[in-house]
């Protein structure tokens, strides 16, 4: 007998599973782990959002709404976005309710690109994009980002990739796992790139809420606050994370009425619509989540500012992240990889997050940690972290100059938190 035939789809079979996952099917047959792994808000949802969602169970709202999402919600996404970011949309035909920022992207994915077409997108970045990208039959075309421009995204790059067949450009600012943010120059510089290319800009923003050391009357800008680029836009946004609505799988995307109805078209045959009662959860959210968010916002800028010191205390290279809820550390100089040191640091100290590699081939070399979990447990794991680096030699720095530098082992001080240097040739 010949060879049996795979009966998996060849661009199925070739997708490459999850590098979160699996190092999380680690994680999970490991004992008294603290996680800094997963990106999930450790604040339950506010209760009058919750309630919400009980009031519409209570009163009978178990049924299908429109493909679109209920005309409540939808007014209240276009009310909020107008409120924070000056962004317009009519709520009757720019507006798609979906299962999660997810689906929306995968939606507004598919809704553009034919067989061959070119995505670009930026790495590091969410683990789907690729995979999301490949299932449509399209092609990723990832850029690189650099921390020495603070993972931003430069339009010169983008240039290098962009060809005959680009369809699309993908970004996330916020960044999941960078932190990193985009100037309004920045933004704009982008947006006429796609203007000049006649491309389409998808804005995966599901951050947009958690962007740190900003001024308390300073407008938050998104891709869609600047009315001239309106038609080149697609938002896509969800409830996740700002307001710790995980569970309740809500999102939505605006942008032009002609790719919002195609998007529709793929979301009424696969999904039909958005839960119900998360829908009415969501319209309590946009209207009344907004001191709620703040609250949340401000223990996670403490939890940030703790955990970057820290990290850099320990000779691990960190930047301030600006958004989000990661921080993207270097751990080159401890000489290991960032696989070995993730699994060295789950296996010796019982602290679990996330190779830099997992978001692309550009973080390589860093590892994802998240403050979306509270101060106590960052603060323990960091005393964890302390006790698996003390045992491992750090690299010199490139900055210490040309010549042959002994590499540098940290060994704690008898009883105190502080660590002598030694040389380790």
């Amino acid at each position: 007998m010949g060879e049996a035939r795979s009966r998996v789809a060849p661009h199925v079979a070739r997708l490459p599973k999850s590098g979160i996952r699996r190092f999380f099917d680690i994680v999970a047959q490991s004992k008294d782990v603290i996680s800094l792994g997963v990106g999930e808000p450790d604040f339950d949802t506010p209760w009058h959002i919750a309630r919400a969602a009980a009031t519409c169970l209570e009163n009978g709202g178990t049924h299908y709404t429109s493909n679109l999402g209920t005309p409540e919600l939808r007014a209240a996404i276009c009310r909020y976005l107008k409120r924070r970011f000056d962004a317009h949309f009519d709520w009757r035909g720019e507006t798609l309710v979906t299962v999660g920022v997810s689906e929306a992207i995968d939606l507004a994915v598919r809704a553009l690109c034919s067989p061959g077409d070119e995505v670009i997108y930026h790495e590091p970045c969410f683990v789907s994009y690729a995979p999301t990208i490949a299932l449509a039959h399209a092609v990723p075309v990832p850029v690189a980002t650099r921390a020495e421009d603070g993972f931003a995204l430069r339009v010169e790059d983008i240039e290098k990739k962009a060809t005959s067949r680009t369809k699309a450009l993908l970004v996330n600012f916020p960044c999941n796992p960078t932190g990193a943010t985009l100037s309004e120059g920045q933004m704009l510089e982008v947006l006429e790139f796609c203007e000049r290319r006649d491309i389409v800009l998808l804005a995966d923003e599901v951050y947009s809420e958690l962007r740190y050391d900003i001024a308390p009357d300073e407008q938050i800008r998104s891709f869609t606050s600047f009315p001239r680029f309106r038609d080149r836009v697609v938002l896509l946004n969800g409830f996740s994370k700002s307001w710790a609505m995980t569970g309740f799988r809500l999102g939505y995307a605006c942008g032009p009425g002609d790719i919002i109805d195609a998007m529709m078209k793929i979301h009424q045959y696969g999904i039909m619509s958005a839960p119900t009662i998360s829908q009415a959860a969501g319209v309590e959210a946009m209207d009344l989540g907004d001191v709620d968010v703040s609250r949340m916002r401000g223990e996670y800028r403490r939890r940030r500012d703790y955990l970057v010191r820290e990290l850099n205390a320990l000779g691990l290279k960190t930047a301030m992240p600006q958004g989000a809820f990661y921080v993207f550390a270097d751990v080159s100089s401890t000489g290991l990889s960032d696989e070995d040191f993730a699994l060295k640091l789950l296996k010796e100290g019982g602290v679990a997050a996330v190779p830099g590699s997992a978001f692309g081939e550009s973080g390589r070399g860093y590892l994802r940690l998240s403050y979306a979990t509270s101060l106590a447990k960052i603060e323990e794991a960091v005393r964890r972290m302390a006790k698996v680096v003390n045992g491992t030699c750090l690299a010199p720095s490139a900055a210490a100059g040309s010549g042959k530098t002994p590499a540098v082992c940290l060994l704690p001080k008898r009883g105190k938190q502080a660590f002598y240097r030694v040389n380790a040739e």
